[in-house]
């Protein structure tokens, strides 16, 4: 496997030439006032190190040895809690969070290209500070001030880790159906009482304290999803003066067989009257998880381009080495025995596949990113009023769409290795393992087309689209006629799509089958579409510079291998979504 290098040179394109991320920050008064140019940069270089030095090389070793449970506890694989350590030091866990509570304050769109290095290097290790993260911003939006003060320095700091317990055996993703109880005590505290599943870090040996954010039903609860709260619940209850006190009750009853992540403590958590704090109101639980799960649906989607990325450096380094038979042109290696393989077309097909769909979805979550930090911080109603539409719009794309890829392009990798990329020394089968939960957890990535056409398209007859394809037709015609090859191509794909939302929405008025059977393809298409728009954007940035620098003349290459070979595919799916639900119904179903 190769040595995991951080793609800071192309982080540093998006970031500051293609989106010109510093415009926008001046025009983000909190943002303003805490982030500049040299601060994203040492940031960006240091993350490289820690990542490529302390992590990366943890990664099959922690793949083989797996993650072990002796009677409730949970060790993590050799090196995992020193390295863990070194991370939570240099204040990566908190690198996005609130200053007031010991984060750094980085903006989404510098802590995204963070997360991608560290789940680059192990997915299953970025794991761990990704859930805390996710929890911090969750109680950072919803809890007490005292909670607040209680627990968030600690979990910024990585002393204390967090885990969000959503689903149980009998429920998966209808949270509706959750047994959990929390019953009120006379101290304001709660007693929850329930078994959680599938719980990432709920049990670890990495940090001294972990922070469980839980959904459980008050005795007096209406059913279904309007009945759930949100409780935080510690493994250690915290003295007043801030030490630990005693085992609360909750415990882990075992941790998952899988197939990847093997390094990741996925548990089975029991709550057995475990003293727990309501977070935000009672019965508006849902809303509050919600702000953490959609904040760990972009982090999922940079697992998958970090996945694909990391099988990317593995298979170039690979082809550039692999001597098998002539290029069909003629010997290129005239000196050795055989071409490096990645003369042949067949190859160049596979990598400028994996390279494009990398690049192109490193730009895309910058993108949500930078809207996710626009509806945070702007000032103005208007301005961050579009920013959410189009956060809501994206996150089930970004989830889905940069996972299907992850796996698509893991998969690439392996076949460039061919019999070696089936070998665990390797790695390229780790990757494929390791990336294939991304396209189930934080609700599988069926679901998300499900939000996205049902919610998102139909659900508001097609606002946030229009938001979205007005952006892309406005970047159209403003753009400069040298980038006619890209967006004229563009330009049609819009088209398809405009047309495309347009069937769905007419449809969906008549037959609430059709929700179902077009969102896989529906988003699909829209995620090559998308795709196309930040292609257009990256060749704006590089057009004209081809002879400055071989990373300009590469970009504009893999943008035209891209809206060649790749975005063609808008036409098949669209196919399948115009061919509609009938043929999905021809069967009753014991003819399965």
């Amino acid at each position: 496997m190769a040595d995991y290098k951080a793609p800071l040179r192309d982080m540093r394109f998006v970031l500051n030439e293609v989106f010109e991320v510093a415009k926008l920050w001046a025009q983000l008064p909190a943002l303003a006032e805490t982030v500049d140019a040299e601060t994203v940069e040492a940031i960006l270089e240091e993350a490289g190190k820690v990542t490529a030095k302390s992590i990366a090389p943890l990664s099959r070793g922690g793949d083989e040895e797996g993650c072990r449970w002796d009677n409730g506890a949970v060790f993590t694989p050799a090196g995992f809690p020193q390295a863990y350590q070194t991370y939570a030091e240099g204040g990566w866990v908190g690198v996005g969070g609130d200053p007031a509570f010991g984060g750094m304050g980085m903006p989404k769109a510098v802590s995204a290209q963070v997360e991608e290095m560290i789940n680059s290097s192990s997915l299953a290790f970025g794991l761990y500070p990704m859930l805390t993260a996710g929890a911090c911003v969750s109680i950072n939006t919803h809890a007490s001030e005292e909670l607040k003060a209680t627990y968030l320095p600690n979990m910024y700091s990585g002393v204390w880790a967090g885990s969000m317990c959503l689903t149980e055996p009998h429920a998966g993703t209808d949270l509706g159906i959750i047994r959990t109880k929390a019953e009120p005590q006379v101290d304001g505290s709660y007693k929850v009482t329930g078994t959680k599943i599938f719980i990432t870090g709920g049990e670890h040996d990495l940090t001294e304290n972990i922070i469980h954010l839980v959904l459980a039903k008050l005795p007096d609860a209406p059913a279904g999803p309007k009945g759930i709260s949100l409780f935080l619940v510690p493994k250690f209850m915290v003295n007043a003066d801030g030490s630990l006190g005693a085992r609360n009750p909750v415990s882990c009853g075992s941790i998952e067989h899988k197939m990847g992540i093997q390094a990741s403590a996925t548990c089975v958590m029991n709550f057995d009257e475990a003293v727990g704090y309501l977070i935000g109101e009672p019965n508006k639980g849902l809303a509050a998880m919600f702000t953490m799960m959609n904040y760990e649906r972009l982090g999922v989607g940079i697992q998958g381009l970090a996945s694909g990325e990391r099988s990317y450096q593995n298979a170039v380094e690979y082809a550039r080495d692999r001597l098998q038979s002539r290029s069909p042109t003629g010997p290129k290696a005239k000196d050795k025995v055989a071409d490096p393989i990645i003369v042949h077309p067949d190859v160049r097909r596979m990598l400028l596949t994996m390279k494009a769909s990398n690049e192109g979805g490193r730009a895309f979550s910058t993108y949500v990113a930078m809207q996710l930090d626009t509806a945070k911080f702007s000032e103005d109603a208007t301005t961050r009023e579009r920013a959410d539409g189009l956060v809501a719009l994206l996150t089930p794309v970004a989830k889905a769409f940069l996972t299907d890829l992850g796996l698509e392009t893991t998969v690439h990798g392996q076949q460039v290795f061919g019999g070696h990329g089936y070998i665990r020394e390797w790695g390229q089968e780790q990757l494929v393992r390791d990336v294939r939960i991304t396209q189930i957890y934080e609700g599988t990535n069926g679901i998300q087309a499900l939000d996205l056409v049902g919610r998102k398209i139909v659900g508001n007859g097609g606002a946030y689209y229009k938001l979205f394809a007005e952006e892309i037709r406005h970047f159209i015609k403003t753009a400069d006629a040298g980038l006619a090859e890209f967006t004229q191509p563009l330009g049609a794909a819009l088209d398809n799509l405009d047309d495309l939302t347009a069937w769905v929405l007419e449809r969906a008025r008549t037959n609430p089958d059709e929700i179902g059977a077009a969102s896989v393809e529906y988003l699909q298409a829209f995620g090559y579409t998308t795709y196309a728009y930040m292609w257009a954007l990256m060749a704006k940035a590089a057009l004209g510079k081809e002879s400055q620098e071989t990373f300009y003349a590469s970009k504009m290459g893999t943008a035209r291998f891209y809206f060649a070979r790749l975005l063609p595919r808008i036409h098949s799916l669209t196919a399948s979504v115009k061919a509609g639900s009938e043929s999905l119904f021809l069967l009753d179903a014991e003819q399965f």
